[in-house]
């Protein structure tokens, strides 16, 4: 068993309450099903997850992973029976179509299960998320028979999949790629190349590995416009579909990392013995745009990394302020020691981190909800304003989401004190494992320069303009709570400040030094006013239903959303002035 526990309890009232996840369920090509059913389903995943994936945590982290003399993975003492058992229970097809053997439950439910795994270890889900990746991407651009190829085996997770875009010399600029794709006369392609920083790409818990790699055909234009997408599996498959031959692609490396010991990153040779059997993807140059398919899935999959891992931390740090008794708190008998949660310092340092982690669940799950009423959603219209939304949220899921994993996991080591540099108590590895999100799937500078020079255009400003006008409506709503008054006079505050900045960042777009260089800062800015808008959301919403959730509920949101919106959301107003700051000071500092 573990010290984590799933919120069940607040997750369901997310999918349910904030998300609205009945309405969601009635959407065309999901299972038919109600909220009854998604609230049985998540009980049934905390409890194989806390049993049978969570005791592999530390392990997989002290024991790694073994590259052998013959390019093959050993994972970790346990990981491959664990693996084994999560594919008979089917938790990776849950998110997905029917018709390919999929649960046919919303993305959002499968972001609940993503953050309950991730939160119980980290290491273990990163095969699920690429996976998952993978298969979104040959859903949206593959062909019929390569669906039927795939698909089945991948949504079980018999098949594992990747995504190879990282070269030595390219990393976040996929433009840089050199891998090269031959063309062959029976269709498919030949590819030769070396990929880098490849999550999973060998293993010994599937049986096969679908590698999606982005390459070149020898008339490419240069740039991302000469970027093509292939599917090149580990093995090849016989005419009736088992199993063939070794496909020319093999584990040359595996990186020795800060953090996700049991997570094998591999450097990757294709081609070596007369060139890897690939298989293209829609057409020719197009393959950017279709792994961005993929990526933008992920980009929303690591900021859930962000949110388990803050939460397993927080849990963890909040049992041991409570255990933990050290100095005498104000108040406390003379000759006393106190236990450490009575302290005021640790008592802001606990409610940062489960206000943060709260705020961070609704953000994610609204992201995901987005992404579905887009993908299902009968109205075109709505389907439009779903999918533009998503889009403004997702550098804010991604980034912002890993930035305070990172910041959480610090404050559970902090929280500990010597204790927590110490690896024996267990929070210095949420505190390793967390560090690599900030730079997964586009670095969180990338993820600020996404949000301010596409995301704040989309619409010729409309839909950020709309997301700022359902806080300010929010804000009026909450002139009429005598308890959240004050709540709705700080994220008025800082809503202010937002529009101030989102203005500023428009009229001087035309000068990325000037938009590039507030980027950063504005992300953070907008993603906690974004914060603070649904944890104050959520305490309406519960004011609302306090007959069906109950007066410690209603009490709970309330706390959550006066302490992040008076106490912690006031300290990002400042960052206007680092926004609109002088960027030639930026740029002639160093």
């Amino acid at each position: 068993m573990t010290d984590y526990r799933a919120p069940l309890t607040d997750i369901d009232f997310v999918l349910n309450r904030v998300c609205g996840l009945d309405r969601l369920m009635t959407l065309p090509g999901f299972v038919d099903a109600d909220s009854s059913v998604v609230r049985d389903l998540l009980d049934e995943a905390a409890r194989f997850m806390e049993q049978k994936i969570a005791p592999l945590n530390k392990i997989g982290d002290t024991h790694g992973v073994k590259l052998n003399a013959d390019h093959s993975i050993t994972m970790a003492p346990g990981f491959t029976e664990a693996y084994q058992d999560f594919v008979d229970a089917g938790w990776g097809a849950v998110p997905f179509d029917e018709g390919f053997g999929g649960g046919g439950f919303p993305w959002m439910v499968g972001i609940a299960i993503q953050e309950i795994m991730n939160a119980c270890n980290m290491a273990f889900s990163m095969s699920l998320t690429l996976t998952q990746g993978a298969i979104d991407a040959i859903i949206h651009h593959g062909t019929e028979i390569q669906k039927m190829t795939y698909l089945p085996k991948m949504m079980t997770g018999e098949w594992s999949g990747t995504m190879n875009l990282t070269e030595p010399d390219a990393g976040s600029d996929v433009g840089a790629v050199r891998t090269k794709a031959e063309r062959n006369s029976d269709g498919t392609y030949s590819i030769f190349g070396n990929k880098i920083y490849i999550t999973f790409g060998e293993h010994d818990m599937a049986d096969n590995i679908i590698h999606l790699v982005l390459a070149r055909t020898p008339d490419a234009p240069a740039g991302t416009k000469g970027i093509s997408c292939f599917i090149v599996p580990k093995f090849l498959l016989n005419d009736d579909g088992s199993l063939g031959r070794r496909n020319d692609v093999v584990c040359t490396a595996i990186e020795h990392k800060l953090g996700i010991h049991a997570s094998p990153t591999c450097s990757l040779s294709f081609g070596d013995n007369g060139g890897a059997i690939g298989f293209l993807i829609g057409e020719e140059n197009r393959g950017m745009q279709y792994m961005f398919t993929m990526m933008n899935q992920a980009r929303l999959s690591v900021g859930v990394e962000g949110l388990g891992l803050g939460d397993r931390a927080y849990q963890h740090a909040l049992q041991y302020a409570k255990d933990r008794r050290q100095g005498r708190a104000p108040g406390a008998p003379a000759g006393e020691s106190s236990p450490i949660i009575d302290h005021p310092d640790v008592k802001r340092m606990l409610l940062t981190m489960k206000t943060t982690v709260e705020a961070l669940r609704r953000l994610t799950y609204w992201n995901a909800a987005c992404l579905d009423v887009a993908t299902h959603h009968q109205d075109p219209a709505e389907r439009e304003w779903a999918s533009d939304l998503a889009a403004l949220l997702t550098p804010m899921s991604k980034g912002w989401g890993t930035d305070m994993g990172v910041e959480l996991t610090g404050l559970a080591v902090q929280i500990h004190g010597g204790m927590g540099f110490i690896e024996e108590t267990g929070v210095a590895q949420y505190y390793r494992d967390a560090r690599i999100t900030t730079i997964y799937e586009g670095t969180n500078g990338i993820q600020a320069m996404d949000l301010v020079g596409r995301k704040l255009g989309l619409r010729g400003g409309e839909v950020v303009k709309r997301h700022l006008g359902a806080i300010d409506a929010l804000c009026e709503k909450l002139k009429g709570h005598s308890e959240l008054s004050a709540t709705g006079v700080a994220l008025a505050k800082t809503l202010s400040a937002t529009r101030v900045a989102t203005t500023w960042l428009a009229d001087h777009s035309g000068n990325p030094i000037d938009s590039l260089s507030g980027a950063t800062p504005y992300l953070r800015l907008i993603s906690t006013l974004t914060a603070g808008f649904l944890l104050a959301e959520s305490a309406v919403i519960a004011i609302q239903a306090l007959d069906e959730v109950g007066a410690g509920c209603v009490a709970e949101r309330i706390a959550s959303a006066r302490f992040f919106c008076e106490q912690l959301m006031p300290a990002t107003d400042g960052l206007v002035a680092a926004i609109t700051g002088d960027s030639s000071l930026l740029m002639s500092a160093i």
